[in-house]
């Protein structure tokens, strides 16, 4: 539907369930004629508390549903994340984890992407 888009989940973790993420990524777009008209992001994990990513989402809008949306992520800004490094992985390895599973996520809400929504370490 266009007017209410459609989101995806992906979560990076050491096993599906009954674990602390490594990172976590949520992704709705709208999109009409094959064009991102809207999009909302949002990584858990990587911050004290979830984020939205307004320059990732500022990135995508305009776009056409292809393999432009992940080019798009993959030079975005991440501002808004600052992860901690822990036994689950390095603050690095978690940034690097983010913009990974942020494009699986927008791809799955655009249609693009199998519908594996949980990356094992």
């Amino acid at each position: 539907n266009a007017a209410t888009g459609a989101s995806a989940f992906v979560k990076l973790g050491a096993r599906r369930y009954l674990v602390i993420s490594i990172a976590m990524a949520a992704a709705r777009l709208t999109v009409e004629g094959g064009i991102v008209g809207n999009a909302a992001v949002a990584v858990g994990s990587c911050s004290v508390v979830a984020k939205r990513l307004l320059g990732v989402e500022a990135a995508l809008r305009g776009l056409p549903v292809d393999h432009a949306l992940a080019t798009a992520i993959q030079s975005a800004p991440m501002v808004e994340l600052s992860p901690i490094g822990d036994v689950r992985g390095s603050a690095e390895y978690r940034l690097d984890a983010a913009r990974e599973i942020v494009v699986r996520a927008v791809l799955d809400a655009a249609g693009h992407m199998p519908t594996a929504r949980v990356a094992a370490a």
